[in-house]
């Protein structure tokens, strides 16, 4: 069984659980964890359950987990009362990132202290930890009244190079991607967008997004070779 944890108003997540249909992917959303039957022990996984899409699953069964949300918002939960929801989402993302950090399948990307979604950098450290790669960078200048300066924002004829696993996609020359693998594995990410100032090979980074594009046939099988191939499984 294959897992995507998504927002239940995303429309790509459904895309692909629809796609990954013959091998028993499913929609996992905040309303599953209201569910009655998950058991989650630490340190011990043998009698774990799941709820996922309304199913009850044993954790074993699960051969690979896509993370697409941050965090259980409290917009999330429509089914629980306002004045609780604020609590609840802080508590379900809790038990989330204590859940699947235990999980021994492939998680893409895997939970940090700070999102479920992976290393959640501020652009600061991002750029940062390109420069120490030799990578180069736009510089970040941030003021009191603003978050940021436009000197952090992509400009219109920008590139992304999209990072899932070992591959790269994205029309940009060759040593953009070099660049691109070697900062998602600083950052200990599979799956990440990366802007640049353009196509070049001696284009400047810009900012990164855990929130990686997966549209599209090649981008959608790169991620599923992941999960399967880790596994042993056949993609």
């Amino acid at each position: 069984m294959l897992v995507v944890f998504a927002s239940r108003h995303d429309a790509g997540a459904r895309s692909l659980v629809a796609r990954w249909a013959s091998h028993d992917a499913a929609l996992l959303t905040a309303e599953d964890l209201s569910v009655a039957g998950w058991r989650h022990s630490l340190g011990s996984s043998a009698t774990d359950r799941a709820v996922v899409g309304g199913r009850l699953v044993a954790t074993g069964e699960i051969a690979g987990v896509l993370i697409r949300w941050p965090c259980v918002l409290p917009t999330d939960l429509g089914h629980i009362d306002p004045e609780d929801r604020e609590y609840v989402a802080a508590e379900m993302t809790a038990f989330l990132r204590s859940w699947l950090t235990q999980l021994r399948c492939p998680v893409l990307n895997r939970p940090t202290a700070i999102s479920l979604l992976g290393p959640a950098w501020r652009p600061e450290q991002w750029v940062h930890t390109a420069a120490g790669l030799g990578i180069p960078v736009r510089p970040i200048r941030r003021h009191a009244r603003f978050a940021a300066t436009a000197s952090t924002l992509a400009s219109p004829d920008h590139a992304t190079v999209t990072v899932l696993g070992d591959r790269c996609f994205g029309e940009t020359h060759a040593v953009l991607a070099g660049h691109a693998r070697r900062l998602a594995a600083a950052a200990g990410a599979a799956l990440v967008d990366f802007q640049f100032t353009g196509p070049d090979a001696g284009a400047a980074l810009i900012s990164a997004d855990l929130f990686a594009s997966l549209d599209g046939d090649e981008r959608a099988d790169a991620v599923l070779a992941l999960l399967l191939n880790a596994t042993g499984r056949p993609s």
